[in-house]
């Protein structure tokens, strides 16, 4: 007679039952609540490539500066002399201080050095649905930083309620 074959009329347990405790909530911050955040993640990607951009630029002298560049691509954040793109490198950079070290990582080889994904979950030695799901994640909270600090300006609705 096999393993198999054999069929247990009862399973014996030997103790006492443990209780069943509920899971804890995870408490998400404010600006992961929005359902519109999505909305605007390809403008904060755009506005990673511009930090980047920029800041290969800014080791060039501030005389050349100027001839690079490319204005009014994301936001109406403008940027005219040497000062003002030292401003938005130190702006772009404390909003992703705000972001946890694993965030950090994900936006830094996605975002800014642009590695694709299949790439990164071997690097991480992760699952590609997790390393797109945790950069969504990411993303999204770099774009609340982003509104937050206005960076980035919401979406303004046309029609009146």
């Amino acid at each position: 007679m096999s393993a198999a074959a054999a069929v247990l009329p009862y399973v014996w347990a030997i103790g006492a039952p443990e209780p069943v405790l509920p899971q804890p909530r995870i408490q998400r911050p404010a600006h992961l609540i929005r359902r519109d955040v999505a909305f605007y993640r390809k403008y904060t990607e755009a506005l990673l490539r511009r930090y980047v951009r920029m800041s290969m630029e800014a080791a060039r002298v501030p005389s050349l500066l100027g001839q690079e560049m490319f204005r009014g691509r994301v936001t109406s954040y403008r940027v005219e002399s040497f000062e003002d793109v030292v401003i938005f490198l130190h702006d772009v950079e404390h909003c992703l201080e705000q972001l946890t070290r694993d965030e950090q990582r994900l936006i830094t080889r996605i975002g800014l050095q642009q590695f694709t994904v299949e790439e990164t979950a071997a690097a991480a030695h992760l699952n590609p649905r997790t390393v797109i799901r945790r950069y969504a994640t990411a993303i999204d909270r770099l774009t609340g930083i982003f509104l937050r600090v206005k960076m980035l300006e919401p979406q303004k609705c046309c029609q009146g309620v």
